[in-house]
């Protein structure tokens, strides 16, 4: 994580849900790079494996030229609805996070245009947080030194687990000394800041072994956790593959894992991990900022924080999800009809790739405004109770032990709320 300290947080409280539905530029900005070199039968991103990611018909170069003509298209976008970038109407950008799949993927000069072209159409602010995932493994990690002189600080290894049994379970191709290299190399490289992704409730797992995979993270010294709960969705069921879909569907193979894998999880087994870590991480100084996150003092995800106050941010790529402060908007995964939008083989000029959008009334503000400040240690104003949406589930939820009163009169997640919030969410929405 970037070593500037999290900024203050600029979501609108409830009472402001009007104003939150006003347009404004960009933020941050989210590139997603759908290239693993192999897929994960869990995970549900969009990802491209195989020949398209890596050998002689590999798609890198061809996504690269897609993503700077979306770049450019959403920027002559901002161009015409608030000016170009300066320091009133259009701040420089405060963030730009590369996702994926594994963007280190890309060569860093690659990573570099990018950046060029991002600076050029959008502005950088001079502090801003740049980031990047990658996979631990040496030949998907990318060369750290590089990145940085490209414009990187700040790194998310996505480790998942530390130990070996798992980790073949989970089907990733590193090993944990992988793990420990990578942050070396990260720091060697000056890397300013260093996350690391954690999975617990992994099949068969266990809270001893969920122990020592925070204890051994907690030794390659990182500045900030990214701790999850394994969550096995059916992206099919839910509709969220069509044409127009922001998944691709699930192969297979990953459903057949998957139907192995539900009836080795454990909700109570899940609970006592996380328990373990909210302790754990307290006692040494860390800040669970966030449902799932932890950080040093001043290593919160500048970038994340953005999505949870609700500020607007710009995204290019397949399957990347943009907001404005008034409207939801997504391209859709397919990876081909993505760069033949952007780059047409004919005289035919380049188009914004298919996707769909969701435009946001005040009830639908309101809703986020509340569930994504609970997610945060912030929480709300104590004025939130006895207001829409909260007022019919607040009682229910002090009684319940999910919401306490911290000292400064705000309304905050319990550890026992943490762990069930969607239960409480679900009542709000």
């Amino acid at each position: 994580m970037n070593p500037k300290a999290a900024p203050a947080a600029t979501s609108a409280e409830p009472s402001d849900a009007g104003s939150a539905l006003a347009q404004k530029p960009p933020a941050g900005l989210y590139v997603h790079v759908p290239f693993c070199v192999s897929l994960c039968p869990y995970c549900d991103f969009v990802v491209v494996a195989g020949a398209a990611a890596r050998g002689p018909t590999n798609k890198i170069e061809s996504l690269a030229a897609a993503l700077t003509a979306e770049l450019n298209l959403r920027a002559d976008a901002l161009d015409a609805r608030v000016g170009p970038p300066s320091g009133t109407t259009r701040p420089p950008l405060d963030t730009v996070y590369f996702g994926g799949g594994t963007p280190t993927l890309l060569p860093a000069a690659t990573i570099a245009d990018l950046l060029a072209t991002i600076r050029t159409r959008y502005g950088l602010a001079p502090d801003a947080e740049v980031s990047i995932e990658a996979n631990p493994g040496p030949d998907e990690r990318g060369d750290a030194a590089a990145l940085a002189r490209a414009g990187i600080n700040r790194i998310s290894y996505g480790a998942q687990s530390l130990d070996p049994v798992e980790l073949r379970r989970l089907g990733r191709r590193h090993q944990p000394a992988d793990v420990a290299d990578a942050v070396a190399s990260a720091r060697a490289g000056g890397i300013a800041s260093v996350n690391l992704d954690l999975l617990y409730d992994v099949p068969d797992g266990s809270l001893i072994r969920w122990m020592d995979t925070l204890e051994r993270a907690l030794e390659l010294g990182p500045d900030h956790l990214s701790l999850y709960a394994l969550t096995l969705d059916d992206p099919d069921a839910e509709g969220l593959t069509g044409v127009g879909g922001d998944h691709l569907p699930t192969t297979r193979g990953a459903r057949r894992w998957r139907d192995l894998a539900i009836p080795a999880q454990d909700e109570d087994r899940a609970a006592a991990q996380y328990h373990h870590a909210v302790h754990r991480l307290a006692a040494d100084g860390w800040r669970g900022y966030e449902i799932s996150n932890w950080a040093r003092p001043g290593h919160e995800s500048r970038h994340n924080l953005g999505y949870w106050e609700r500020r607007p941010y710009e995204a290019v790529g397949p399957g990347a999800h943009a907001f404005d402060g008034a409207t939801r908007r997504w391209n859709a995964a397919h990876l081909g009809r993505y760069i033949a939008a952007l780059t047409p083989t004919d005289d035919e000029p380049a188009m914004l790739p298919p996707g769909g959008a969701e435009t946001l009334d005040e009830q639908m503000a309101l809703a986020e405004s509340i569930v994504l400040g609970l997610r945060t240690d912030r929480g709300l104003p104590r004025s939130a109770a006895t207001e829409p949406p909260l007022a019919d589930a607040f009682g229910w939820a002090l009684a319940a032990e999910l919401l306490t009163i911290d000292a400064a009169d705000r309304i905050v997640l319990t550890t026992r709320g943490r762990l069930l919030s969607n239960e409480l969410f679900a009542r709000l929405v």
